[in-house]
């Protein structure tokens, strides 16, 4: 009986690797719910390099209109209001992991092993990818600006949070100050910088886009504007264990009790919701930065408000967030293979004349609790 068998480098095994590859890295990934097309989307795709040629997009920004508008006896002909457009743009570049592993059927090493190295390769492959887009991510919107190696960045360089977006926390309350290096082991997230920080998104002269988000659970609509904020686990942590009155053990809300709202998936692994502020955490929310010599501050931490388009991100041509490049390569005699995935991609946080658009950043003290 003939048996059809598609081997290591055909070309339908290659293109079925990559296809499962990508499935892995954008759906089973922890900022996968973040990543959409629309300006409701937390990291927005632009994919105008993607259906093209070129190494950049640009794309237009505009700020709400502010007039107070015309009434009787009043002259509306040549006192139209200006539109307050801008720009940004987004590069990209090549990004490429590989991985060495003994051919199957031609090496005494795969022969030795029972565990299926093709497929130990894009488990390992898939992790770091996925691990690489969630640091490009937090490095942008907490602006990491110590980290200058455009490989963890997106192929964009990071900037610095807008000193009208930011938030620092101090024992007596919240200032703007843009120093982390004057928090002390007392100014610890709390609560309270929830409040802060959906204030200041709220009140700003271009305001953060919350999210609409739709969903149910257990009969109850969760369907609203929201906005999500990112905290170190270190940060969770203090937000835990705070037992001051009006803290974590006041709160009588389900959605704190452990976040088991699951009806959308900006609710999966949530640690719960406060003030239509849907709480996460992720251990690459970026550490602190001195102001005055720009290195980290390893006792500190950014966590971050954001709303729909606070990143951007873009593709090469016939490339996506779902279409990664998988190669194998023989050599030696057909002993050993190399294994990689590659994508020209670009991320950054977006952002209106030199100003983040929908990013609020709030530096705390943040230390481990453990030895």
């Amino acid at each position: 009986m003939a048996t059809t068998l598609i081997g290591v480098n055909d070309a339908l095994a290659v293109k079925l690797w990559a296809k499962r590859l990508a499935y892995d890295i954008v759906y089973k990934t922890d900022i996968s719910p973040l990543i959409g097309e629309s300006d409701n989307d937390i990291i927005q795709i632009k994919s105008e390099t993607s259906k093209g040629a070129g190494d950049q997009v640009t794309y237009q920004l505009m700020k709400k209109l502010t007039q107070d508008g015309i009434t009787e006896n009043q002259v509306a002909q040549g006192n139209g209001e200006s539109l307050s457009l801008y720009s940004d743009a987004i590069l990209i570049n090549e990004l490429l992991f590989n991985v060495g592993i003994p051919n199957k059927g031609r090496s005494i090493d795969a022969q030795r092993t029972l565990l299926d190295l093709r497929t130990a390769a894009r488990r390992g492959l898939k992790t770091i990818w996925g691990e690489r887009l969630s640091v490009t991510f937090f490095n942008h919107v907490c602006g990491y600006t110590p980290q200058t190696d455009l490989r963890y960045a997106g192929n964009n360089a990071i900037i610095a949070p807008s000193s009208t977006r930011r938030i620092i926390t101090r024992v007596a309350g919240p200032t703007t100050s843009t120093a982390d290096e004057a928090i002390t082991s007392a100014d610890t997230f709390d609560l309270r910088y929830v409040d802060y920080a959906r204030e200041l998104a709220e009140s700003a002269s271009s305001p953060v886009h919350p999210i609409n988000v739709t969903g149910m659970e257990g009969g109850n609509d969760i369907a609203g504007l929201k906005y999500v904020m990112f905290l170190h686990p270190y940060q969770v942590t203090d937000l835990r264990t705070n037992t001051s009155t009006a803290q974590w053990f006041d709160i009588q809300k389900a959605a704190m009790q452990g976040g088991k709202i699951s009806g959308n998936p900006l609710y999966t692994d949530a640690i719960g919701e406060y003030n239509n502020v849907i709480l996460r955490k992720s251990p690459h929310v970026t550490q602190g930065v001195n102001s005055s010599t720009g290195a980290a501050i390893t006792t500190v931490r950014r966590a971050v408000l954001v709303g729909g388009q606070a990143a951007a991100i873009a593709f090469g041509q016939d490339m996506s967030d779902t279409d990664f490049n998988w190669n194998e390569e023989l050599f030696d005699h057909k002993r050993k293979m190399e294994v990689s995935v590659m994508t020209i991609w670009g991320m950054k946080k977006i952002q209106y004349a030199s100003t983040d658009a929908n990013t609020v950043v709030v530096s705390s003290y943040a230390a481990k609790h453990t030895n």
